[in-house]
């Protein structure tokens, strides 16, 4: 890093151009882009002039090597410093190639295939000219009515932790600063938005700062411990006060306490919300509040840009504030290489022979496979290639199966449910009828799925929700398929012919008339690209399922949030001692989801054995092994997570009835086993007290060992 060049260029910075570099603009306020910088619309509204783009410090998506690089050389022509562009865009689960969806990448389990599909998504961004991608999405979340559910990896702390370390190095890199084919990442939303009220986007988020610390904080800690490079703000409030404008949150927790040095951005307009948040009486106090809280890009919204010199010039705000700001950009700018190649790693040439290419492709097949969880299978799985199969549903022969933030992707490159099925069987052997829309059926369509039905052997039904059900803004009351699909799924199994429901969609559905009416059940979520190549080997057995939830599914919407590591009550359900009436308990509903966090089957099975400790006692300064023997008792080659929890019998505070602490993925051939060790140490039994100490306590625990969140078997030891 060139401390001194940069110095001297902030020495040289008018105030105005130090302003500046803390604007982000969309692609069509610069000249070089397609508008050439002639803004109409809602955008003009904004009142930003030409020379305020001049001196605009970042490019909100940007897309396409020429496009970037001519928007690149046309600032720098009129930069007068010369100071180059950050190029930033949405590069969540893939740029051109897409990958499943965030929360089918969490149920894969599979670390190494996820960081990979973090190091395809920057690689083909870097060609293209981006710089920074605002992934990943760390927010824990546990209300599925939420549509953002979709772009994080699920409910667990831990687990959403370490995926976020490795989708960190996976678009970054071992080091950002030498490699032209990886993206600065910046970590979202900070902090909490996952666990917004009524699972409304947006919405007001309020919880206790122990809760705050021990649950939903340190998947963002991971990923600022893997070195990410940004952190973008929540829309949310968090205790009383937006995310944006929470000095508390911001400037005392992560840049004092963790020790972050690096670029805090907005969300879209986060600033100006201020004022309709109610702690702003207008923009100059959102400007003053957000830049007191360390704020340093301000994303498409002008606050700093029409207000922060008048705070300087009054004194409201120190000018060594928004040089510290301007700093932080310059030494991203530095870190990148920009200052000496601004246009980095942008290649027209190299653009087309990497983008979506069929390497590329061929790991988003590989992480479908792993991230679809078979949910149910009354022994009618896999299919037989010599049936005759009726493919029926909306999803039939729908490319819709990207999900809502697949940005760049194309929906006529996505292989659809169809093609999958015709590359495994011919045509004669398939039956194709749409039976239904996503929301509407018309009787023609009914009509042709049943008489499709009377011809085959078996009924296979691709239904699930349009991408827009879900994603940002996609909040819903109602998280059970559409009643003209479960009238299709009705109607169909009355039938009597064997049905085998497979899903596409961006969130944990309320699948309680499916499982009924459903012979065997596939989530898929959103696959990405190769969605249909991807469930059609799993289908026919090309690949065994192996993905496991990484988020419960409700019994129904009642319950929510229903997850796997609550917390115990004075009355609990199964209490040996429990009232029949006088228990925590619903009289309508089981207290249990319909699928816990963990489950997922196989095409074979397999026996969990002889679980061992090695001692029944730890002390601090020592860790214990524990081991279990599974083994594969089917016929099939397949692959197992086996899952570590632990539960803390009597603590300071409540602690939860299980928390997930390790995994482990084995593969087995029929008849083999293998013994699995976990090792256990007194770090990873810490919690935060009343008081928010990071201690253990002496006492007992059982530690459970399993294939899931429910279907465990504990053993007792003590720390002392």
């Amino acid at each position: 890093m060139r401390d001194d060049f940069l110095k001297q260029l902030l020495e040289r910075m008018t105030l105005d151009e130090k302003i500046g570099q803390l604007l982000q603009l969309a692609t069509p306020f610069f000249k070089g882009s397609s508008s050439e910088g002639q803004i109409t619309g809602p955008l003009e509204g904004m009142g930003i002039t030409e020379e305020t783009a001049q001196h605009a410090g970042s490019v909100l998506g940007a897309s396409g090597a020429g496009e970037i690089m001519n928007i690149q050389k046309r600032h720098l022509e009129d930069n007068r410093l010369g100071i180059p562009l950050l190029m930033m865009s949405d590069v969540v689960h893939g740029y051109k190639t897409i990958f499943p969806v965030p929360l089918a990448i969490g149920c894969s389990w599979d670390l190494d295939l996820a960081r990979q599909s973090a190091e395809i998504a920057a690689r083909e961004a870097a060609v293209s000219g981006i710089h920074v991608t605002f992934a990943p999405m760390v927010d824990l979340v546990r209300d599925p009515r939420w549509g953002r559910v979709m772009e994080t990896t699920g409910e667990d702390t831990y687990l959403n932790g370490e995926f976020a370390k490795v989708q960190v190095e996976g678009f970054q890199g071992e080091n950002l600063s030498s490699s032209l084919e990886h993206v600065a990442a910046c970590v979202k939303h900070f902090a909490a938005y996952g666990a917004v009220e009524g699972g409304r986007d947006y919405n007001t988020v309020d919880m206790s700062e122990r809760q705050l610390r021990e649950v939903y904080l340190p998947a963002y800690k991971a990923a600022l411990d893997a070195g990410c490079e940004m952190v973008m703000t929540a829309f949310t409030t968090v205790n009383g006060i937006p995310a944006t404008g929470n000095k508390e949150l911001m400037n005392d927790l992560l840049r004092k306490e963790w020790g972050f040095e690096g670029v805090v951005i907005s969300d879209w307009g986060a600033v100006k919300e201020l004022i309709p948040h109610g702690v702003a009486a207008d923009e100059s106090a959102a400007a003053l509040k957000a830049i007191t809280s360390s704020v340093d890009i301000e994303m498409m919204t002008a606050c700093y840009n029409d207000h922060l010199k008048e705070l300087v010039e009054n004194g409201s705000v120190q000018e060594s504030l928004i040089d510290q700001s301007v700093m932080r950009i310059l030494e991203l700018k530095e870190k990148l290489g920009l200052f000496d190649n601004p246009y980095r790693g942008a290649d027209e040439e190299k653009e087309r022979e990497l983008v979506f290419s069929k390497a590329h492709r061929e790991v988003a097949r590989r992480l479908a496979g792993k991230s679809s969880v078979l949910l149910k299978n009354d022994g009618i799985l896999p299919l037989n290639k010599k049936q005759k199969i009726a493919l029926i549903g909306p999803f039939a022969n729908n490319n819709d199966v990207l999900g809502p933030w697949s940005w760049l992707g194309s929906k006529e490159d996505a292989v659809t449910m169809r093609q999958g099925f015709l590359s495994k069987v011919s045509s004669d052997q398939l039956i194709i009828a749409e039976g239904s829309g996503i929301e509407a059926m018309e009787e023609k369509e009914l009509q042709e799925a049943l008489e499709a039905a009377e011809e085959a052997d078996i009924l296979v039904l691709a239904l699930g929700e349009k991408s827009e059900m879900s994603g940002e803004a996609g909040s819903r009351t109602n998280i059970k398929l559409p009643d003209a699909q479960l009238k299709l799924l009705e109607k169909l199994a009355r039938t009597g012919k064997p049905v085998v429901s497979v899903l596409f969609n961006g969130r944990p559905l309320d699948l309680t008339e499916v499982k009924k009416a459903s012979d065997a059940i596939l989530e898929a979520w959103y696959p990405g690209s190769e969605a249909g190549q991807a469930v059609a080997d799993l289908l026919f057995g090309d690949v065994n399922p192996s993905g496991k939830l990484s988020m419960s599914f409700p019994a129904n919407a009642g319950q929510i949030p229903v997850y796997y590591n609550n917390y115990n009550t004075g009355r609990p359900k199964d209490a040996p001692d429990a009232q029949e009436r006088f228990v925590s308990q619903y009289l309508d509903s089981e207290n249990e989801p319909l699928y816990p966090f963990g489950f997922g089957l196989s095409y074979t099975s397999f026996s969990y054995d002889d679980i061992q400790i090695s001692s029944s006692a730890m002390t601090g300064n020592e860790t214990i092994q524990l081991s279990v023997k599974v083994t594969n008792t089917g016929k099939r080659f397949g692959e197992e997570i086996v899952q570590l929890y632990v539960q803390d019998l009597v603590g300071e505070v409540i602690r939860p009835l299980k928390e997930l602490k390790g995994f482990k993925r084995i593969a087995l051939d029929p008849g083999v086993s293998e013994t699995v060790t976990f090792e256990l140490t007194e770090e990873q039994l810490r919690y935060h007290h009343s008081n928010l100490e990071y201690a253990s306590d002496q006492g007992d625990f059982i530690a459970y060992i399993g294939s899931n969140s429910r279907d465990v078997t504990g053993v007792k030891f003590q720390l002392i």
